[in-house]
């Protein structure tokens, strides 16, 4: 079995698709940290240099409001893919424990419902240090990894889909 070593930098994807339609979604709560992983999706999208793309930007108050600001998108806009963007930092209660687990088992539901990606790219960490690193600092954009999560999921749909149009 292969396996990736940890840490390993992927690199971009590179979409073969003619269109893309993307919506993320973003947590308002810890502003300056969303914004920076908002800015790591931009760039990759502006790398790739499609006619037909668009890309709805919702924002919702808080990490736990991401679910249902999501299944929103999803219905709204028929999305190819949805980016969950969003910070939640570990404080002096559980409260960290409950809403990153609820925004975390929101979004797998998503996935699964509307057979369609749904990109968890919602940090949670111990503190405000980490949670910069994590959006443009010393361990990258977790936004710019989020969006290229989500284009290697659309290729991998599309690719199946071939193969099952192939057989008879």
């Amino acid at each position: 079995m292969a396996t990736r070593k940890q840490n390993q930098k992927l690199s971009p994807v590179k979409f073969s698709g003619d269109k893309l339609n993307i919506c993320v979604v973003v947590a308002q709560w810890h502003k300056d940290i969303t914004d920076a992983l908002l800015e790591g999706v931009f760039t990759v999208f502006e790398k790739m240099e499609m006619e037909d793309f668009s890309m709805e930007v919702i924002d919702v108050p808080g990490s736990y409001e991401i679910p249902l600001g999501a299944q929103w998108a999803i219905e709204s806009y028929k999305p190819d893919a949805v980016i969950c963007l969003g910070c939640v930092i570990k404080g002096e209660t559980p409260h960290f424990n409950f809403i990153s687990k609820a925004v975390a088992d929101g979004i797998m539901q998503l996935n699964l419902r509307h057979n369609i990606p749904v990109i968890f790219g919602v940090l949670t960490t111990d503190n405000v240090k980490q949670a910069k690193q994590r959006s443009g600092g010393k361990h990258g954009n977790k936004g710019s990894d989020a969006a290229n999560a989500a284009l290697e999921m659309i290729e991998l749909r599309n690719k199946l889909k071939h193969v099952h149009a192939r057989k008879p």
